[in-house]
C-alpha cells in the first residue's frame, strides 16, 4: 500500500524564510562586534545585548523553532475550522516576516548603522493590529486564534460580541500606534494605553456579558 505524505509547503517555506538572515550574518560575520545589541526599549535605546554568534546564528534558529511551534498549534487546534483563514495565515506568516526584517536590522545595528527601530517596529505592529482587528469579528470559537477566555470559549454569543468589540478597538489602536510611530508624542504612555485598551476592555466586557448570562 502506498502512503500519501501530505507536505506542508507553507511550513517549509516559512521556516526557510526564518533562516535566511543567517546568510547575511555569515557574509558580514567577521565585521560584527563580539557583543551586539539584540533588544531595544520603546524609545529605540538598546537595553539587551548578546554575543555575535547568538545574534547571527541562534536568533534565526530560535525564530525558526518558534515558527514550527506556531504552525503546530494552529494546525492541531480541534476547532481550527472555526478560526478565520486570514487570521491563521497572519499567525503563520508573522514570525517569518519578523525574522526577515528585525534580524537584519539587528545585524546592521551591530555594524554601526543608525536605524530608527523605534519607528519601524511600532509602525509594523500598528498595521498588524489593523489587519487583525478587521478579521477578529469573523473568527468563530477556537482554541488558538482570538480572545480565548473561559467565558468566550464557553458561550458562542459571548465570543461573537467580545470579538466584535475587540475588532473595533484593535483597528483604532493600530491606527493610533501607526500614526504615533512617526509623531512620537508621549510614546510610552500612549503605547501602554493602546495595549491596555485592546486587552483589558474586551476581557472586562466579556466578563460582564458572562455575569449577565451571555
Amino acid at each position: 500500500l502506498k502512503m500519501k505524505i501530505k507536505v506542508d509547503k507553507l511550513l517549509i517555506i516559512s521556516t526557510l524564510i526564518c533562516l535566511l538572515p543567517i546568510i547575511l550574518s555569515l557574509i558580514v560575520y567577521d565585521k560584527l562586534p563580539d557583543t551586539m545589541p539584540i533588544h531595544w526599549d520603546i524609545e529605540g535605546n538598546p537595553d539587551g545585548y548578546g554575543s555575535k554568534a547568538f545574534a547571527a546564528i541562534w536568533l534565526p534558529l530560535m525564530m525558526a523553532g518558534l515558527n514550527l511551534i506556531t504552525h503546530f498549534g494552529l494546525n492541531t487546534d480541534p476547532k481550527k475550522a472555526n478560526s478565520s483563514k486570514i487570521l491563521k495565515l497572519i499567525g503563520k506568516l508573522t514570525i517569518p516576516f519578523l525574522s526577515l526584517t528585525l534580524l537584519p536590522i539587528t545585524i546592521f545595528a551591530g555594524l554601526g548603522y543608525e536605524i530608527a527601530i523605534e519607528r519601524i517596529v511600532p509602525a509594523f505592529v500598528g498595521l498588524l493590529f489593523i489587519i487583525v482587528g478587521n478579521y477578529l469579528p469573523k473568527s468563530k470559537q477556537n482554541y488558538t486564534v482570538g480572545i480565548k477566555l473561559p467565558w468566550t470559549l464557553d458561550n458562542e454569543t459571548n465570543w461573537n460580541k467580545t470579538h466584535r468589540l475587540a475588532g473595533y478597538l484593535w483597528i483604532i489602536g493600530g491606527v493610533v500606534m501607526f500614526v504615533n510611530s512617526f509623531l512620537q508624542i508621549y510614546w510610552t504612555p500612549v503605547f501602554f494605553i493602546i495595549i491596555g485598551s485592546m486587552v483589558f476592555i474586551p476581557a472586562l466586557y466579556s466578563y460582564i456579558l458572562y455575569r449577565n448570562g451571555n
